[in-house]
């Protein structure tokens, strides 16, 4: 995955905002794997970049906040960035709800806005 944060003056936002203490929302999976990709060395880099990045339950995020994204299928790599972002049990009770009331996943389906906030059970996980 090629990630570009193009200009200064986004990175200058983005360290603005966390610095007053707001919050950087990703809009979408690929949005959140690019900015936490970005953060290398303690510090965002801009420009063109390669990554490998593969978040997963246990990755510290250092960027994102909030995340908007669709209902993902069962068993994916997305699903499992989910549940590292937003922790196991609450990912988990919310697709038992999206189930129940029939939302559509996938890429054109219904979507959610999820805060980062670990649940204790998932800090033990």
């Amino acid at each position: 995955m090629n990630i570009l944060i193009s200009l200064n003056s986004s990175k200058d936002q983005i360290l603005n905002t966390k610095k007053e203490g707001g919050r950087i929302i990703a809009i979408g999976t690929t949005c959140m794997r690019a900015l936490e990709a970005s953060f290398m060395d303690n510090e965002i880099k801009t420009g063109n970049q390669k990554t490998n990045i593969f978040i997963t339950p246990g990755y510290k995020f250092n960027i994102v906040d909030g995340l908007f994204t669709n209902f993902h299928l069962p068993k994916s790599t997305l699903l499992m960035l989910v549940s590292a972002f937003a922790g196991y049990e609450f990912t988990k009770k919310i697709y038992t709800h999206a189930i129940s009331k029939k939302y559509r996943f996938f890429s054109y389906g219904d979507a959610t806005f999820i805060e980062q906030k670990m649940l204790k059970e998932d800090l033990y996980k």
